[in-house]
């Protein structure tokens, strides 16, 4: 425990570090220098240093790199969205206090989660509302319909559709005993994906279906299934391609991008020369030009980075991605609760299938949609689902 103790507060102490270097940098930009930019230092350290102290104190059995290492995500991402639009970044680290309050109130208030897995058609009605939402009520941008504007708030319901159908699919497949339990379930999932098609948002119709194929998986431990899955997909996405002209427009531009550099592929190509600009060590940051990327706060911010931090850091994001998603796992290998366990492998297969989809679609690896870069880019409702799936795995951990 003692050593445990010590590698989080090495971990906290490079986290403040980091934080005081890129805000420094940032303040000296500006004569005689920034106020703002040492006022965010702070404040962010200061919320760093309380969420670890209340979760450390009151909750020490849990696995606290969880917190550390979505803390740094969270800092990377405010950092450059203050270098790029510093009224982003305020507003950005609003939802980060917010998603940091949910998460420390999910491993606080929540009782032992096991009592939980029997809300299964609770969950169902909870996802099909999501999912259904900006079908029936939904604002167009940038070629999907996945957006809903309530007055002067908006947000994407696929966004918490996502915890409900992870809460679902964990409820069901729990007691798993043989195929007849996997047909309602793969009905849900499959009107899921229809309502995606709908609204023409192919990244989260990506992302569902890792969800649902690696919970499949565990739960069942048949390849044949993800196998038919895959297959059945295969048919799906050609289905998709055939009916919708966004989805031909991204694979066209996915096949030749250079080809259409001047309309349809252009963000793709501001990206790639971002990327190639900064190099491994980047131009230093607020020595680059990321404002000529557009959607550079959302879908593009990782462009951004590594254009001015290089691409080492883009390497270094993708590890610290990797060692939370690790330990999310690992929350749910020593938890003995079935749907504990399915939870915790549904949120971190979430975590990680964005991050793959997002980061394959800027550097040109698959088709690109238009999601973002959990807890880096600027987005409200990414923060908020983000966080709150990290709590319930956080508390996962300290029940295993």
């Amino acid at each position: 425990m003692n050593s445990t103790l010590k590698q989080e507060r090495i971990l906290l102490f490079f986290t403040y570090l980091l934080c005081i270097a890129f805000f420094t940098n940032l303040a000296l930009l500006k004569q005689p220098y920034d106020k703002g930019a040492i006022i965010m230092a702070v404040v962010f350290c200061i919320l760093v240093g309380y969420a670890h102290f209340v979760v450390r104190k009151f909750f020490s059995d849990g696995d606290k790199f969880i917190l550390i290492f979505s803390c740094i995500l969270s800092l990377i991402g405010i950092v450059i969205l203050y270098r790029l639009e510093p009224s982003t970044a305020i507003k950005q680290i609003i939802w980060f206090i917010i998603g940091m309050a949910g998460y420390i109130v999910m491993v606080v208030v929540l009782p032992d989660l096991k009592s939980f897995g029997k809300y299964k058609y609770m969950y169902m009605i909870g996802t099909l509302i999501f999912m259904a939402m900006a079908t029936l009520i939904g604002v167009e941008r940038y070629g999907a319909k996945n957006w809903v504007q309530l007055g002067p708030v908006g947000f994407q319901p696929s966004e918490f559709g996502k915890l409900f159908l992870v809460a679902y699919l964990a409820s069901s497949l729990k007691d798993y005993k043989s195929f007849k339990n996997l047909i309602e379930p793969a009905v849900i999932v499959m009107i899921s994906l229809g309502f995606m098609m709908l609204q023409r948002d192919l990244g989260s119709a990506l992302i569902f279906f890792g969800i649902s194929v690696t919970m499949l998986y565990i739960a069942t431990s048949k390849l044949k299934y993800v196998i038919v899955s895959f297959v059945l997909s295969a048919f799906g996405a050609i289905a998709s391609y055939n009916m919708f002209y966004h989805i031909r427009k991204r694979v066209m531009i996915w096949q030749d991008p250079w080809k259409y550099a001047s309309n349809e592929s252009y963000q793709i190509i501001q990206g790639f020369y971002a990327i190639s600009s900064g190099g491994l060590l980047g131009s230093g940051l607020g020595l680059g030009h990321p404002d000529l990327v557009p959607v550079r706060t959302t879908d593009f911010i990782f462009a951004a980075i590594c254009e001015e931090l290089g691409i080492v850091m883009g390497f270094g994001i993708i590890i610290i991605y990797f060692l939370l998603f690790y330990r999310c796992m690992r929350a749910a290998i020593y938890v003995e609760d079935r749907f504990s366990q399915l939870m915790s492998v549904g949120y971190s297969a979430m975590i990680a299938s964005q991050v793959l989809v997002i980061i394959g679609g800027v550097m040109n690896i698959i088709p690109l949609t238009g999601i973002t870069l959990p807890l880096v880019s600027y987005g409200g409702s990414s923060m908020l689902t983000t966080f709150f799936a990290l709590g319930i795995i956080q508390k996962i951990s300290e029940e295993g």
